[in-house]
């Protein structure tokens, strides 16, 4: 049974929906090969690998599993999903046993063919003692791989999951070869279109097409890249105006105008699942009282944000993580309003008049969290909170602030799937779950949504789990930010930009070039 094209349908109702249609509709057969690409991205660190179990932030993502390697299955720029190192796909009726059928010919930048062992062993990485990947929960669902021939690996699952597939998307989850995983970390050793010329982490680094690559003329149309890191807003925007990149990711919005009015710049946005967070960790004194949580998320003007944070370019979300461009978004739910009086009240059934927080941002959580967390300190005064924000180092704040501190600013680019957006962030146990939130109906409601197949009861239980959090979790999701990107108007695509992340889903690198 094949439910690759049953998802797909589902999914251009929701994600694909929503993704931006540019004014350079061009077919890709008619895209123009050379030149070298220069690429100004926020998110970088010091700390940065080729360790895809380890990435968190858009430098790392947009070469990695954007560039240098590649994943079984890939999220197209309409929101269908296709085979990447895979061919195709077949399930059983329950969904929990999957059968994929790997691309022949394919071979890594030294050399190697890639084949079943390299899916094994790549998959088995996530899972390792002492691995500290975000992918954990993904992989940990398989309890069995099997190598049928070279190019066929059948997955068991310990339950049904009707985006497996998906999953295998994820942009933690890229191949390496086997035998040589160490070798391939130390030095970008992958199948992508483009392979590693050098790598200064946090810094720079320089790519060249790989010519011996399976997509052929398809995709991956410059000579070179060169990504600069440019965590800083204000010289991010200066680059691109002033013509020392020819892309950028993460537009300061206060300087929105003036790229408008450069010529030579086009600002791309398309509306995905992007939203910017506030955790809390509840375990800990006093985010481990709900009524305090609760308070908390009536003490934000989540408009106020929209209007002077995003400048317009988002709307109101109402603390859970599924967005507009989901599928099954619950946009009914009665919305937590900013409300001082009431967060008072709900202080006092907590046995508090006042209390004081302490809340850690900086700039590298999203693009104005500094800003956010200030107009949010504002808010929370009438309510009687008194708000400490702690200005955090941008360089480290994913290893040093966010999971550690109690209380931070935090960003979730969304994911394809309500199933894949929840098990990465809520399910109990999972590394990246922010909040240490513990709800025995919503991890019930998430395994039986999983392995549920009947979309109206998916529907059902989705709309559920997300009004559980907005009631009772214990993050503030207090608005949706659409992704804004700058390109050179040398640049041109297809027509269609994906809105899974930032950049066309963080493949700009293989899917445009210059017009």
């Amino acid at each position: 049974m094949n439910f690759n094209l049953d998802r797909r349908s589902v999914l251009k109702t929701g994600a694909a929906a929503a993704a931006a249609t540019t004014m350079t509709s061009i077919p890709v057969k008619a895209a123009k090969k050379g030149g070298k690409l220069r690429i100004g991205l926020a998110g970088a660190n010091t700390s940065d690998s080729w360790d895809g179990r380890t990435h968190s932030d858009s430098f790392m993502i947009t070469l990695a599993h954007g560039a240098v390697f590649d994943c079984l299955t890939e999220v197209a720029a309409d929101g269908s999903l296709k085979g990447e190192l895979a061919e195709s796909w077949e399930a059983s009726a329950d969904a929990k046993t999957w059968t994929f059928k790997l691309r022949k010919g394919v071979t890594f930048h030294n050399g190697k063919s890639f084949g079943a062992d390299d899916v094994i062993e790549s998959l088995k990485m996530h899972t390792a003692e002492g691995a500290k990947s975000a992918a954990k929960p993904i992989v940990e669902a398989i309890t069995g791989m099997e190598k049928i021939n070279d190019h066929e690996v059948k997955f068991t699952l310990k339950a049904g999951n009707a985006d497996f597939p998906f999953l295998l998307s994820d942009y933690h989850i890229i191949m390496y070869p086997a035998g040589g995983a160490d070798e391939a970390i130390a030095k970008g050793i992958g199948t992508g279109l483009y392979e590693v010329v050098s790598f200064d982490p946090g810094v720079r680094c320089t790519l060249k097409r790989y010519a011996a690559h399976y997509k052929g003329d398809d995709a991956g149309f410059f000579d070179e890249v060169e990504a600069i890191a440019i965590n800083d807003s204000s010289a991010r925007q200066n680059a691109i105006m002033t013509g020392q990149v020819d892309v950028i990711n993460r537009v300061d919005f206060k300087t929105e105008a003036l790229m408008k009015a450069n010529p030579n710049v086009n600002i791309f946005e398309v509306t995905g699942n992007q939203h910017y967070t506030f955790p809390m960790l509840t375990n800990i004194a006093p985010f481990d009282n709900l009524k305090v949580r609760q308070a908390l998320k009536y003490a934000v003007n989540r408009q106020e944000l929209v209007d002077k944070v995003l400048l317009g370019h988002g709307q109101v979300a109402n603390d859970h993580p599924i967005g507009p461009a989901s599928p099954y978004y619950a946009g009914d739910l009665e919305q937590n309003a900013y409300d001082p009086e009431k967060a008072k009240s709900l202080l006092k059934e907590a046995g508090l008049s006042n209390v004081k927080l302490d809340l850690s941002a900086a700039n590298a959580a999203f693009p104005g969290a500094i800003d956010a967390a200030q107009l949010y300190q504002a808010s929370a005064k009438a309510a009687g909170i008194d708000i400490n924000v702690v200005q955090e180092p941008d360089d480290g704040y994913w290893s040093n602030v966010w999971l550690k501190k109690a209380w931070c600013a935090c960003y979730w680019s969304g994911r394809a799937t309500e199933d894949w957006m929840f098990s990465t962030a809520y399910e109990l146990g999972v590394p990246w779950n922010d909040t240490n939130w513990d709800n025995k109906r919503f991890q019930e409601l998430l395994l039986l949504a999983r392995a549920e197949l009947d979309p109206d009861k998916r529907r059902t239980m989705y709309r559920e789990m997300q009004s559980i959090m907005s009631v009772e979790g214990g993050t503030i999701v207090p608005m949706y930010a659409n992704y804004v990107d700058a390109h050179s108007t040398k640049l041109a695509n297809s027509g269609t930009i994906g809105n899974t992340f930032q950049l066309d889903g963080s493949r700009i690198i293989e899917r445009w070039w210059f017009a």
